[in-house]
């Protein structure tokens, strides 16, 4: 059976901003990716309605999904309404035990905008919960008890919320995939539509490859990378338990 690497992010284009050449990496190399936005990107537009440009976004994210390879998870909740509470992470956490991954991607825990930070948390406590007999997810989901060990994206602009430069424990080199990965966030077209109109022609995809570049040439000796920052292993798995590393 493949080992499983899982994203959880908080809407759909954060995974192929920060996330997703590294789980093109591991797909590479025989693990099972999931992808999880927790918000259902309804705030991404100045012109449509809520449930309308939910469901665009939803099918970008499917899009983007069908093309790498990975496995869809739907959202759970709509943007600015992603709340550190029992009911949201209770969802969560059903959604980390039908899955059961080794590998957790998600946001730096002081990324630009709450939404982030708190998909953070969430992601965090549900893997930590995954073998708690008397935590109660919803749906219902039987405990788990593989290892996991999590890991926190650069935050956008590698720049934490107060403004200071974050730097990685790791980098993955993604310059063989830095095409793939553009090509994923350009399947969110109506992101790159709307800020075209906003920042100029092609700035949505020009912003990813220059994270991308200064990441990789800043702290991985490569053209381009993902930096990551491993969370403590306490309550996920034992401290030499680093599957990313190892598989990459």
């Amino acid at each position: 059976m493949s080992r499983i690497a899982m994203a959880v992010a908080a809407h759909p284009d954060d995974i192929e901003f920060m996330m997703f050449g590294t789980l093109l990496r591991l797909k590479q190399a025989g693990w099972e990716i999931h992808y999880l936005n927790i918000g259902t990107g309804n705030q991404g537009t100045d012109s449509l309605p809520s449930e309308e440009i939910a469901r665009v976004r939803r099918g970008e994210a499917q899009d983007a999904c069908q093309l790498a390879g990975a496995v869809f998870h739907d959202s759970l909740i709509d943007d600015l309404e992603i709340f550190y509470d029992r009911g949201l992470l209770a969802r969560v956490a059903a959604v980390m035990r039908e899955v059961a991954p080794e590998i957790v991607l998600t946001h730096h825990p002081l990324d630009y905008m709450e939404d982030h930070t708190i998909t953070a948390r969430l992601a965090v406590t549900a893997a930590f919960t995954r073998g708690m007999v008397n935590y109660e997810t919803d749906p219902p989901q039987p405990t788990t008890s593989q290892p996991v060990a999590l890991y926190h994206a650069m935050p956008y602009g590698l720049r934490d919320n107060i403004r200071r430069d974050v730097t990685p424990d790791f980098c993955v080199d993604i310059s063989s995939v830095i095409d793939r990965k553009i090509d994923l966030l350009a399947c969110h077209k109506s992101q790159k539509e709307w800020l075209d109109v906003s920042q100029g022609h092609d700035a949505y995809l020009e912003i990813l490859r220059d994270m991308s570049a200064g990441v990789g040439q800043k702290y991985g000796d490569c053209a381009f990378a993902e930096g990551w920052i491993r969370h403590l292993h306490l309550g996920l798995a034992e401290e030499s338990f680093d599957p990313l590393q190892e598989a990459l």
